[in-house]
């Protein structure tokens, strides 16, 4: 579909979606968040604890959910994929669809978790769909505009990383833009090299629609969390999955100073878990809770209206110069 063709099909409008986050405390180090648009159920990393288990099944049961229909799993480092977490969820929560990091480690947690996930995938061979999210992966999808301008202007998933194999692993992370929903996440994985700051910073539909972002390396002052970058992609609210504990301080108080500089607020798993919903017809709105440890009360309530909604109000000249600018690397699933 041609860029001229979009214009001259129907103004997009934004469409009723019912639309949850939910970053997960997990009283050690790690990261656990799902994202739920629609019917669509998806966890992002494969980790666990007491804790986390018992918000994660009152989330499915919230939901309405018996299991997850996607298990995203960004980093083989053990606090994002554990190998006794991933066996409880390939047991019990039987995701549909794993999402695995594309590149190679050498530890034996990544080695098990590969085990583990080839057996779910050789017992499961009907049901399961198993994706290593490698550069060659992320370069077959299409870049091509979606029929209809609402496909363009959200609601389908991108992959924007790994574009290449970095020697240090943390920079395979993958990075997708979780945007099927009312309100758009990023999940960056731990990426702190400051090239893959700069190919985001090119990505037209993500600096437009980007709604909740959760800090790269739990919050670490990497290379890339510059001011420009933030300046570009103007999140409306940063998540932080990090525990009271950690030997890091993350998020790193530079990092810190850096979104109230830019007035950002900024959400964290230290002391309960950040749970985003949208609100009223699901179209727009949405409300950000900060909980504290006993998983009821909110410590802080912060209501925004999602950036796409935004978009889709505008005029149709507005639109169209919005979308004349067209992305650089995304990759549409």
């Amino acid at each position: 579909m041609k860029l001229e063709d979009l214009f001259n099909s129907p103004r997009p409008s934004a469409k009723p979606v019912r639309t949850r986050f939910r970053a997960y405390k997990l009283g050690k180090a790690g990261s656990l968040c799902s994202y739920f648009a629609g019917d669509h159920f998806t966890l992002i990393e494969a980790m666990d604890s007491d804790i986390s288990r018992h918000s994660l099944i009152q989330e499915l049961k919230i939901c309405g959910k018996e299991h997850i229909d996607t298990l995203h799993i960004t980093s083989w480092d053990n606090d994002h994929c554990e190998a006794n977490a991933l066996e409880w969820i390939l047991d019990t929560l039987k995701p549909a669809r794993i999402e695995a990091p594309g590149y190679l480690s050498d530890s034996q947690s990544a080695k098990t978790c590969n085990d583990l996930i080839a057996q779910y995938k050789a017992e499961h061979s009907h049901t399961a769909n198993v994706i290593a999210v490698t550069p060659r992966h992320i370069a077959s999808l299409t870049t091509a505009i979606p029929l209809g301008a609402a496909a363009t202007l959200g609601y389908t998933n991108i992959l924007y990383h790994p574009q290449k194999i970095y020697s240090k692993p943390n920079n395979n992370s993958t990075v997708k833009f979780f945007r099927t929903g009312a309100f758009n996440v990023l999940s960056t994985g731990d990426i702190e090299h400051h090239d893959i700051g700069t190919h985001l910073r090119k990505c037209k539909t993500l600096c437009r629609e980007l709604d909740i972002l959760i800090l790269p390396h739990h919050g670490s002052a990497a290379d890339l969390m510059t001011k420009e970058l933030l300046e570009d992609l103007r999140p409306s609210l940063a998540v932080c999955t990090s525990n009271t504990a950690n030997q890091y301080e993350h998020p790193d108080p530079a990092i810190r100073k850096l979104l109230n500089d830019l007035g950002i607020p900024l959400m964290t798993t230290k002391r309960g878990d950040v749970v985003i919903e949208s609100r009223d017809s699901h179209v727009s709105k949405y409300k950000a809770f900060d909980l504290l440890s006993d998983g009821q009360t909110a410590q802080n309530e912060l209501m925004f209206t999602a950036r796409k909604f935004k978009l889709m109000s505008m005029n149709g000249d507005t639109i169209r110069d919005r979308l004349n600018h067209q992305n650089t690397g995304p990759r549409r699933q």
